[in-house]
């Protein structure tokens, strides 16, 4: 990772982002033909919420693994075990580079995952970028 300036601003512009792309994803059918779409997306907004975390602390990833690295170290209580997003991470890789197609129990498990912990994870980084914003005014 390198050090950057920490940006809330962009940090909350990838997250309303990931906001909008989830909201549109968990409205998909699913079927055959749309599970590779549901995993892909589930995935990037995940990876858009690790993202902006470690921008709004002033770090740059060099690779999505950092990005999902970073949200595992959220203190934050989920329905399942957030480290299940690199299972994500490791499907839609196999689907971008191996031509893998993913079956429609991948994506509703993908599904399950998102409502079991992205809106958990998406408050708790939501709150730490705010309260940064606010602990910087208030020392203004």
């Amino acid at each position: 990772m390198r050090t950057k300036f920490p940006d809330k601003k962009r940090a909350l512009s990838v997250i309303a982002a990931s906001e909008k792309e989830m909201k549109y994803t968990l409205n998909l059918p699913v079927s055959e033909e749309s599970a590779f779409n549901i995993i892909r997306n589930i995935y990037e907004c995940f990876r858009m919420l690790g993202d902006a975390l470690l921008i709004s602390r002033g770090f740059a990833s060099e690779d999505h693994a950092e990005q999902v690295t970073e949200l595992q170290s959220i203190p934050v209580k989920t329905d399942r075990p957030v480290k299940l997003i690199d299972s994500l991470r490791k499907i839609r890789h196999n689907i971008n580079y191996y031509g893998y197609i993913p079956s429609i129990a991948e994506a509703e498990d993908a599904i399950s995952i998102t409502k079991a912990c992205y809106y958990q994870l998406l408050e708790s980084i939501k709150k730490e970028i705010k309260m940064k914003v606010i602990r910087k005014f208030s020392h203004q």
